[in-house]
């Protein structure tokens, strides 16, 4: 099934505009798709034209670090903070990375219920194909490999960013790479 721009942007602007986000989608030129997420962090456009989200476009920094507020880590840096996980755990990451603190307690702020969050979070990852493959920086391994636990209160992650504290998603199709970034600072 394919999604179209309107739904696309509706559910990443609705689930993402109280965050401090950068959610974006690049071109995948490199059989090393990282390569692809380092272009992506220094602002490659859009392949489809689709409106991302983008709280740090504007700012100053940006002049003297294109990447900001990401750090312009090399590709085997940040492929080794990387790991892959399964669809069902990237539609929960996509919810839990609506606020701070990366939990999915975090989708009680919305009027939405549940199954209608999720399904906006699918619509997100419907853009990629079946055939995605879904990266991430969390680390709260579930009981399976390739799933992250949610209902546990202990996780880490691997920071790429400026900021104390940096998780998402990295969704890599054979034409696409999207990155659904929050930052906190505390």
């Amino acid at each position: 099934m394919s999604v179209d721009q309107k739904s696309w942007e509706a559910a990443v602007r609705h689930l993402y505009e109280d965050a401090y986000p950068y959610d974006a989608t690049g071109p995948r030129c490199h059989a090393d798709w990282v390569l692809d997420v380092i272009a992506l962090m220094k602002r490659v456009p859009d392949p489809r034209g689709w409106a991302g989200l983008d709280d740090a476009a504007e700012n100053p920094v940006r002049e003297a670090s294109p990447t900001y507020p990401f750090v312009a880590h090399p590709s085997e840096y940040i492929a080794e903070r990387l790991r892959e996980i399964d669809r069902e755990s990237a539609e929960n990451l996509l919810l839990a990375l609506t606020d701070d603190k990366c939990a999915l307690s975090n989708v009680a702020r919305f009027t939405e219920s549940p199954d209608e969050l999720r399904a906006m979070a699918r619509t997100i990852l419907e853009r990629f194909g079946d055939e995605a493959t879904y990266h991430t920086n969390v680390n709260r391994p579930g009981q399976v490999s390739g799933t992250l636990d949610f209902s546990s209160s202990s996780w880490a992650y691997s920071p790429l960013s400026v900021y104390s504290e940096d998780y998402g998603l990295i969704v890599v199709s054979d034409t696409e790479v999207g990155m659904f970034w929050n930052f906190s600072d505390y």
